[in-house]
């Protein structure tokens, strides 16, 4: 439980109309908030309709372009309603692990772990693999050798970081072989990664997520690809090998790049795209092949 005060000593808002006594037991979806008293919630503008139904006494975040909120017994303005409740449900409601390390998980001695790190039961670290501070690492996840995790990475369960990646050559007889994969993983600071997803090693060098990027559940990042800074690559996207991924663009679901494409700055791969071009700065494309759809400014 929370009080709305706590609440407003915490966080930035434009004006708060209500009790500030009032307490805070749940957080639920604006079309639940009469399902229970003293719970919070948040409201765009585009639903801004919805309002007219609450009755129940809770706390409902709005931003100054809100144009109904009269009925309301308790709401706080903010410029960006859903950053708010973000930062709300991040301070008050979310419970941290406590930094420890399962007796079940299998860590090489000469991998380094930092400070404050939460490792999951059955968690394998193979050799020469470095972990950062305040990273959580959870259940049933491998990180193969040689792979360099930043501070503050959450890396969920199932995965597999610095695997083999899909590369093969014919011998003289036309036979395919596994070219070697000498490379590793680099993941920077403040990374997100879901479940069940593959990052594959370089062949040379590194496969390398820059800080900041977000990997959702389900995703396939191959050999060699680079993620620049504050990216998104979004549930069952296939990156192929030596891909080049901008800052700030966004991969959306099961989304597919071709090998050796780049995908510049700030760009927007639409839902199921297949991408066979260079994707430029800026820019939105989608389709099966994807094309051009228009600028991100325009």
């Amino acid at each position: 439980m929370i009080i709305v005060k706590e609440i407003l000593e915490r966080i930035d808002y434009i004006d708060f109309v209500g009790n500030d006594q009032l307490k805070i037991n749940y957080v639920l979806p604006i079309l639940e908030l009469n399902n229970a008293e003293n719970a919070i919630s948040w409201c765009a503008d585009k639903n801004e309709d919805i309002l007219k139904t609450i009755k129940t006494n809770s706390l409902i975040i709005v931003s100054q372009n809100n144009n109904q909120t009269q009925s309301l017994k308790n709401y706080l303005i903010v410029e960006n309603p859903r950053r708010t409740f973000q930062e709300i449900l991040s301070v008050f409601f979310t419970k941290s692990r406590k930094p420890t390390i399962s007796h079940s998980a299998i860590i090489d001695k000469t991998s380094k772990i930092g400070k404050d790190v939460f490792i999951g039961n059955n968690v394998v670290i193979e050799e020469n693999c470095i972990i950062g501070n305040n990273t959580t690492i959870q259940h049933n996840t491998t990180i193969l050798r040689d792979t360099i995790i930043g501070n503050n990475v959450t890396i969920g369960c199932n995965n597999t970081i610095g695997g083999i990646g899909f590369g093969y050559e014919k011998n003289k007889n036309g036979d395919f072989e596994l070219i070697p994969h000498i490379g590793n993983v680099v993941i920077k600071n403040n990374v997100d990664i879901g479940n069940n997803t593959c990052i594959d090693r370089a062949v040379l060098g590194s496969t390398i997520l820059e800080d900041n990027v977000k990997v959702d559940n389900l995703v396939h990042i191959a050999h060699g690809v680079k993620v620049g800074r504050n990216s998104v690559v979004i549930a069952n996207a296939m990156v192929a090998g030596s891909v080049n991924i901008g800052e700030n663009s966004w991969i959306a679901p099961s989304s597919s790049i071709l090998n050796k494409r780049d995908v510049g700055n700030n760009a927007l791969v639409g839902m199921g795209a297949v991408v066979t071009k260079h994707v430029e700065d800026n820019t939105i494309v989608a389709g099966n092949p994807s094309k051009f759809i228009r600028h991100i400014n325009d």
